[in-house]
Order: structure tokens, then sequence, then C-alpha cells
């Protein structure tokens, strides 16, 4: 699934040809995604200009010069393509813009959505209500972090996926902010003090820069909307590397936890 990083490299990817241009032709090209396209969403964006560009968590966001903002996640395998070749089956909404481009969200698993909400109500959106802080904004500090982990049995990977602690943090980056900080994914959340929350914040905030910087990582299905993948996974310390060393000489190992791969080094995460 497209985390954090892929979402705002497809974002940046999607205001080089959409920002300030006018949208001409809005169709949906199927009646639903993981659920229903708004029904008036071709109505109400067709003849909009986008005036903003942005990222809420692993959403992305196009806000229009009418006060409305089409809310997309990319799900499992959606990407956007900007002037394909050819509009495909899996190419379930297409948009056309004056300056003659054509984009396409393609999804052919169709675990992604399109939301269609007032700008001014885009706090009060159903998966944006009870979101965490951004983790790359200020607001996500080691004394957030410590007060909202406080007396938690739960391990501090689970608790670094739940949105409602931080927003956008999804299983490549937890395992390697976790490797970066020396930190047992495993470890009860509540018993890791202030030495230790430092490094931490400090090791997400720097593996999503990087990852950002590198275009994310390509796994499967994600591409950014010019066609290019992402190569963060060829910096990748831990995640999908089992029985291969660690940076600090250690071997990566897999446990599963929640049904999800953790990938870790039990010599220096402790």
């Amino acid at each position: 699934m497209p985390e954090l990083p892929e979402v705002e490299t497809t974002v940046r990817g999607l205001a080089a040809v959409l920002q300030d241009v006018r949208l001409t032709s809005v169709i949906t090209r199927r009646a639903d995604l993981r659920r229903a396209f708004p029904v008036d969403l071709g109505q109400r964006m067709t003849g909009a200009r986008i005036v903003t560009l942005s990222r809420r968590a692993k959403y992305g966001l196009l806000g229009t010069d009418r006060g409305d903002s089409m809310i997309f996640h990319l799900g499992m395998s959606g990407r956007w393509r900007i002037d394909p070749e050819e509009i495909g089956t899996h190419d379930h909404l297409v948009i056309e813009t004056d300056s003659g481009q054509v984009l396409s969200l393609f999804d052919p698993r169709r675990f992604g959505s399109v939301d269609l909400v007032e700008t001014a109500l885009l706090a009060n959106f159903p998966s944006f209500a009870a979101m965490g802080p951004e983790p790359l904004g200020d607001d996500f500090t080691p004394a957030y972090l410590r007060e909202r982990l406080k007396g938690r049995a739960s391990p501090i990977k689970a608790m670094l996926l739940d949105q409602r602690i931080v927003a956008g943090l999804g299983n490549i980056y937890v395992c390697e902010a976790l490797n970066m900080a020396r930190i047992s994914p495993l470890r009860a959340a509540g018993q890791i003090g202030p030495a230790k929350l430092k490094p931490l914040v400090a090791a997400i905030k720097s593996v999503l820069i990087d990852a950002i910087a590198a275009g994310g990582s390509t796994l499967r299905d994600y591409a950014r909307p010019d066609g290019q993948l992402g190569y963060f996974a060829k910096q990748w310390r831990v995640y999908a590397r089992e029985g291969e060393p660690c940076p600090c000489g250690g071997t990566v190992q897999r446990t599963v936890q929640s049904g999800r791969s953790t990938f870790w080094c039990s010599a220096c995460q402790k």
C-alpha cells in the first residue's frame, strides 16, 4: 500500500501539471472503487480550477476555486498517470485540463477511494476527524509522543501505526525508523522513556524525508505520476531484508505483529 512518502511524491507530481489549471472534463468510468464515487463529482469538478494540492496522512487533496476538495486514497494498487498512451480497463477516473493534458486514476484492485467535500469542512471528514499530527509537522515532538504513549502496554510499532497517534505512518517506514532509533518493535510503548523518544521522533522524520527525496518505495504497483519508480527501497535498512546484515552487523529477522511483517534486528534494537 502506498504510504506517506509515496502519496507526497504523487501530490508533488500532480502539482506540476494541475496547479492553477482548469479541468475541462472529469469522467468516472465505473460507479465505485472501494466505495462509490461521489455522484456529483463530474458536475462539481468540471470547469473548476485547481488552486491547492496537498496531503493529509496517506490521502491526497485537490482544492478548487469553487470551495471543494477532492480527496483521493491510492489503496493497494492505485496510482495517477499523466498522459497515458491509452485509457484502459483499470483507468477508473479520467481528467482533462485546459492545458491539453489527460490524467487517469489507475487502480486494478480498486481498494482506493475518491471523495468530494467542502474545503472548509475538511477537518470534519470522517477519516481525518480523529487523526493525530503529521509526522513531519512541528506538533509531532518527543513530548507529544511521550504523553500519548503514557501507560500503553501495546507494542511501540502498533502505536506508531495507529493513525490516532500520528497520521500517515505505515509498515515500511515504522520498521525503518525503529531500527534507526534502536528500539525493539516488540517493546511496550509506555516503557519507552524520553532518552529513546527523542531519537525515535528524529528517525521518523529523517526516514520520511529521505524516502520522499527518493520518490518513495516501489512495491509491485506503485509508480509516480510521470511513470518513474520510487527508489527508496535501495536504502532500506531492514524492511524485506530477513536474513541479511543489519547496519549494526547483526542479522535482520522477521516477526509477525497483528498480521503484518515486522523486520528488525535483536542485536541493536532493545
